[in-house]
């Protein structure tokens, strides 16, 4: 009987470990991670994103959150995945701001041309008070968690098959590519040109077939699309900057522990860090601006030129985000302008 009671106590304790085995198998969280550029953490700013986010996340955890990455756009569109993220589907996205605005219309406020004196100081309006405010209201009004703001590539410049651009008078007639937000087809217009709002996919080829003139996009972004072997000019403008919106499904952020939480925020933000460093890399080498200056006519605007766009520009911005947006958007564009002073 004592053999038995003792064989009694080997198996119970063996099913136990069977059970916590296979409980602690059945706590791995996946978390899915959609975002626009190749997987590359060398190649792009959200290349580096992700993949620092994924090997943070996963050690910081002991492998109780896994991270997949879906590269490339491949799981759909920017904003159908937007939705795909609200909805459970995968789990979090970095997000352009033309992908976002479907979703959150606000983001256009942004779009303030020339707003930032130079790159360094989106950095502090996005990390900042005004960063912390825009997340709440981003969370409030959609229902996702906010992992904070990335960059796209730096600033927003104009590239174009017709002429070297220096002022307004040397827009007209010239169609630029748009992601499609008013704010954008806006700021075009008040600088002269005609915006043409066509889907990232197809705009290669529009530019080789001449249905749009130009585009405007960080350097990073015309050097790795190739756009130099489809346009003539490049004008350094830097009147826009559109952060890359990092959300997550608020359900799947509940449902992590109170230090997976903490491993997940603090991998995003260093995330977020090493993106802004490729961005900055990808200018100065030589895929780059050296790059882009062997096939372009490359210039860059002076502060007069600047201001001369300027002066035409953000009041026709300003007057759209009020007319759009109301005293709700009036109020997050008065706080934005104040973070930026």
């Amino acid at each position: 009987m004592k053999a038995v009671k003792q064989m009694m106590v080997v198996l119970m304790i063996a099913l136990f470990a069977v059970v916590g085995i296979s409980s602690t198998a059945m706590a791995v969280k996946t978390l899915k991670l959609h975002h626009l550029n190749k997987d590359d953490p060398f190649d792009n700013p959200t290349g580096a994103m992700a993949t620092v986010f994924k090997s943070l996340v996963e050690a910081g955890t002991n492998g109780s959150v896994l991270v997949e990455t879906f590269p490339s756009g491949q799981l759909g569109k920017d904003k159908d995945v937007v939705q795909q993220v609200k909805a459970g589907v995968i789990q979090s996205g970095i997000h352009s701001v033309g992908g976002f605005a479907s979703t959150y219309p606000l983001i256009g406020v942004l779009d303030i041309p020339f707003a930032f004196a130079n790159i360094s100081k989106t950095y502090e309006v996005f990390d900042g008070p005004f960063g912390k405010q825009l997340a709440t209201d981003i969370d409030k009004k959609t229902g996702l968690h906010t992992l904070g703001f990335g960059d796209s590539g730096g600033f927003f410049h104009l590239t174009n098959s017709k002429r070297p651009i220096h002022s307004p008078a040397d827009m007209e007639g010239v169609k630029i590519r748009t992601m499609g937000l008013d704010t954008h087809k806006a700021i075009i217009t008040a600088m002269g040109g005609q915006p043409a709002a066509i889907s990232w996919s197809e705009v290669y080829t529009a530019l080789q077939t001449g249905v749009a003139d130009g585009q405007m996009n960080p350097i990073p972004i015309i050097a790795f699309a190739k756009f130099q072997e489809v346009q003539k000019f490049l004008t350094l403008s830097g009147h826009i900057f559109a952060p890359y919106v990092w959300v997550m499904n608020n359900d799947f952020w509940n449902s992590l522990t109170d230090s997976e939480k903490d491993v997940v925020a603090y991998a995003a933000q260093s995330a977020i860090v090493a993106g802004r460093g490729m961005g900055r890399v990808i200018e100065a080498s030589d895929r780059g601006l050296l790059e882009l200056s062997k096939n372009l006519k490359v210039n860059t605007l002076t502060p007069a030129e600047k201001e001369e766009f300027k002066k035409v520009a953000v009041p026709a911005v300003k007057k759209l985000i009020i007319e759009k947006f109301g005293a709700e958007g009036e109020e997050l564009l008065n706080a934005f302008l104040a973070a930026v002073k």
